[in-house]
Order: C-alpha cells, then structure tokens, then sequence
C-alpha cells in the first residue's frame, strides 16, 4: 500500500487516525521488505502481528509466512481489514495461539498488551513480526521476552531511542532495566533507520526497526528469573548511586560482600559497569546462599 493509496482507503472509509493509539502507518515499499527479510519467513511460520493498522505489513506477511495472528485495537480497522483480506478467523481475547487451526489471517479485536500481560502463553512456536504502537512498544517487548515461552524471533519496529536501548552494552548511557531484562532471553541481531518520511503521518520521533533472536538456551531457570528481575530493577533505581549500597534493601550486607568478593567486583560498582553474564552470574550466587 502506498502512500497515496493509504490517503484514499482513509478518506474513503472516513478514517481520523487516533495519535493516543500511536497510529503511524508504514508505507514505505523498501522499508516493509526490509522488516521481512530480517522476519526471515518460510510457509510453516506463524506470526504474530501487533497493530497492523491498514494492513500494508500484513499483506506482505501473508505472502511468506503460513498463519498471521493480528490483533488490533481500533475496531473501524478490524471492520477494514475483515474487507480487505480474507479472514480465516475472528478468535476472542483472551486465546490460546496453539489452538489456532488452520493457516491464513486470524483477526483479533483487544488491546494485545492486556491480553499478554494477564494470560502467559506458549509463543515458542511463532515470531513477532510488528510496527508496534509506541506508546506501548516496549511494555509488550518485556511481556512476550519475559513470558515462559517467547517467540524464536522478534522483529519490531519501534522509537529508535528504544532500540538503542535494546540493544545496549554495559557501559552505555542507553544500557539499563529494558536493555537486561530482554537480552536475557533475547540476542540483538541487528537494526536498521526507518526515517519519518516512510510513516504517515509522520511520527514526531526517529524510528528504527530491530530483530531480537531467542537464546538457544536459558541463562537463567524459571525459579530464579523473578530474582534477576529485582535485582537488575533495585540496581537501576538510582543510577549514580554504588549498586553494593543500593542492594543491601534487599540483601544482607555478608552475602553480598562475598558475592562481589567471589566476581572480583568492585565495591563501588555502578549498575551500567555490570554486564549480563555479571547479572546472571550474581543472581545465581545471592539465589544459591540466603534467601530475599
């Protein structure tokens, strides 16, 4: 869909675009190819797509991959797109996506951060393939990576100061809670610019497109992953502040003396000089020898 087409399909069906709900629609021809070659897409994929707006994305994702599960906010474009595309099925939040049958376009109406913060499903199987709404771009992220069971592959289109924050290493001012607690479970595969042009209307922000790559094994297993996540969070919660100090809220001061004693770190350690496999490495050890 291009850009004079999407004029059109939105002065034809009386369409005011609702910028609480972070509608910018891509149209950019080269950039949508970008995004499925980074989905890398067979026919026995399933994919999940968040916001798919006028379908410009969805269209191309149907070309490549075996079932497309779309959920979309706005009902006058859910009521678009069910004339836009044949629609093998209109599920209800909240939905198993393991019991989807049957390939082609499933069209969901709700707020897909609602349904994935209150119902954990196996994602295992899929990719997300997404121009999220940013508003919400990075609370989704964190629910689907954070979840039992991810997708193999994330591949989103989002604020580029977030981006550079996903993908962020130790030592970097974008390097923080988000930056940890996806890349856990999350290897960064590369991004690319979108510029403000490709969107319509133009969004007032940069924006990037970045794939995200499951880890082939857990860093961490499911009974201490609540643990990084506290201690990752009260690391960060005042960024000047020596992370030894900042923890003792949680920990008692021997155990986490012998911890950093144990990792060769340094008492006066800041959050950001710590790296992932340093996180891992102290949630283990505090995990091992008291309790919180």
């Amino acid at each position: 869909m291009k850009l004079s087409e999407m004029k059109q399909v939105l002065a034809a069906n009386a369409l005011r675009l609702t910028k609480s709900l972070g509608q910018n629609f891509l149209h950019d021809q080269n950039q949508l190819r970008r995004i499925i070659e980074a989905a890398q897409l067979s026919n026995c994929d399933k994919v999940l797509e968040i916001g798919p707006g006028l379908g410009p994305l969805t269209a191309r994702l149907l070309e490549r991959a075996g079932t497309v599960l779309a959920i979309e906010k706005d009902a006058r474009l859910v009521k678009f797109l069910e004339g836009k595309f044949q629609v093998q099925a209109i599920p209800e939040l909240p939905l198993d996506p393991e019991a989807l049958s049957g390939g082609g376009l499933h069209l969901a109406h709700g707020d897909a951060l609602d349904f994935l913060k209150t119902n954990q499903r196996n994602w295992s199987r899929w990719k997300l393939v997404a121009n999220l709404p940013y508003s919400v771009a990075s609370p989704i992220l964190v629910e689907l990576a954070t979840g039992r069971s991810g997708p193999e592959r994330m591949v989103a289109t989002l604020q580029i100061e977030v981006v550079r924050r996903l993908t962020a290493r130790a030592g970097s001012p974008d390097y923080g809670v988000l930056t940890l607690l996806v890349q856990l479970d999350y290897e960064p595969g590369g991004w690319f610019k979108i510029p403000a042009g490709c969107f319509f209307p133009e969004p007032d922000v940069d924006s990037a497109c970045v794939c995200l790559v499951r880890r082939p094994a857990p860093l961490l297993p499911p009974e201490l992953r609540g643990t990084f996540a506290g201690l990752v969070k009260r690391s960060f919660s005042q960024r000047r502040k020596m992370i030894l100090k900042l923890l003792r809220a949680d920990w008692p001061s021997p155990a986490l003396e012998g911890a950093f004693a144990h990792l060769g770190l340094s008492a006066e350690a800041r959050a950001e000089t710590l790296d992932l496999e340093q996180f891992v490495r102290l949630t283990q050890i505090l995990a091992a020898n008291c309790q919180t």
